[in-house]
């Protein structure tokens, strides 16, 4: 027989038995499916609270009695002022209390209309997120306050304010929306990819050292098919499996993108048909070099069992090298290219920002999963021959 196919039968009966196993598959589904979009959505749920908070524009104060001036000027800021429970400290440490309280002296406004500087106190938990976004905004407030008490100051004395600025800064950020959108929603490039190593898991590991344990593996080399045509039939089959949940979780972003509640991120997330194709090219190499690195691993094992503790390592290997961008502070290096995963992962969040890619980052990526993918299928190759001469 043909060994293209030989290897064609094969993959058309391991893409069955993959199909009729729907328990499993569907929970691999579903999992792949809706993971996203609700990450996605408690995201700009959180976003979209932030930005309520920063609009009601509420001042929590402990003694605004003290400070008539600042009550002036907090009010003509359109702020509103809540007085501060007695126990802010505990409902601030509970995060019961979503908002910084400041804490006025009896003597602020003597010591400021003796020219001194009164101290106040801007008082927030680190570990209480909601508390610590406030506390930014009533900072900008103080200092709002500052610079028009110098201005009045200064002019009562007929001094230019703009002595004190000898200098302006214009901020400018090179940014596009979609690169400042990437911050919060990098998220889908990791879920995309780890989607892909879920449905490639259970799929290798059932042709493999499931069939082994099923006693289906050696009736199966008993065929006239070519020990590679074999793995050739099985690995195409785990490869579209594991493509196929990768293409699930990526279309299920499309309509999750009209549910936002935050406007600005709905503005900023610009996730389509083009970035959704960029994304499937570029994690086909992956998908075929993840899919023979477990059934590598799994072809070892005696039992299914012993195969889902083994590819744990896989998984969690593939999880640290994602996690890898989050956490490097310095953009990317040279050798993250040669890394599988870790450079699936940089270039689709270079995607979602908008940035283009370069020959170099297509080759390189697909040469070492290319590579991987050869070493490991000759390995169970091998391992299917010794298990025929037994």
């Amino acid at each position: 027989m043909n060994p293209w196919r030989s290897a064609l039968a094969v993959f058309r009966k391991e893409w069955l038995d993959a199909m009729r196993d729907r328990r499993t598959l569907l929970v691999v589904l579903v999992s792949a499916v809706l993971i996203g979009p609700l990450a996605l959505l408690a995201l700009s749920g959180l976003i979209a609270s932030l930005e309520a908070k920063a609009e009601q524009r509420e001042l929590v104060v402990a003694g605004i009695g003290y400070a008539p001036s600042l009550r002036n000027y907090a009010e003509r800021q359109t702020w509103t002022l809540r007085e501060a429970p007695s126990d802010y400290e505990q409902r601030l440490k509970d995060s019961k209390l979503g908002d910084p309280v400041l804490v006025i002296a009896k003597d602020f406004e003597a010591e400021l209309l003796r020219g001194d500087s009164p101290e106040v106190e801007l008082v927030s938990h680190s570990a209480n997120p909601q508390s610590q976004a406030g506390a930014r905004r009533v900072a900008e407030l103080l200092r709002g306050f500052n610079q028009e008490r110098v201005g009045l100051t200064l002019a009562l004395r007929g001094v230019a304010l703009e002595l004190l600025t000898p200098m302006k800064v214009q901020e400018v950020d090179l940014a596009n929306m979609q690169a400042r959108a990437a911050q919060f929603t990098g998220m889908v490039a990791l879920i995309v990819l780890l989607a892909v190593v879920s449905g490639a898991l259970n799929a290798a590991l059932d042709s493999t050292a499931g069939e082994r344990e099923r006693g289906s593996l050696e009736p199966l080399l008993m065929n006239p098919v070519t020990g590679m045509a074999l793995v050739l039939g099985k690995w195409g089959a785990v490869a579209a499996v594991s493509m196929l949940v990768a293409v699930l979780s990526c279309l299920s972003f499309l309509p999750s993108q009209w549910l936002l509640r935050s406007e600005n991120l709905q503005a900023m997330f610009q996730f389509g048909w083009t970035e959704m194709a960029l994304f499937l090219v570029l994690l086909l190499p992956f998908a075929a070099a993840i899919s023979a690195m477990l059934m590598a691993v799994a072809i070892r094992c005696k039992s299914y069992k012993e195969a889902q503790a083994n590819s744990t390592v896989v998984m969690m290997a593939v999880m640290f090298l994602a996690y890898v961008p989050m956490f490097n502070q310095t953009g990317e290096e040279p050798w993250h290219l040669w890394v599988p995963a870790l450079a699936q992962n940089s270039l689709m969040l270079r995607v979602l920002k908008g940035e283009g890619l370069t020959a170099q980052q297509w080759l390189v990526p697909l040469f070492v999963c290319a590579l991987l993918s050869t070493l490991c299928l000759g390995f169970v190759a091998r391992r299917l021959r010794g298990a025929a001469v037994k």
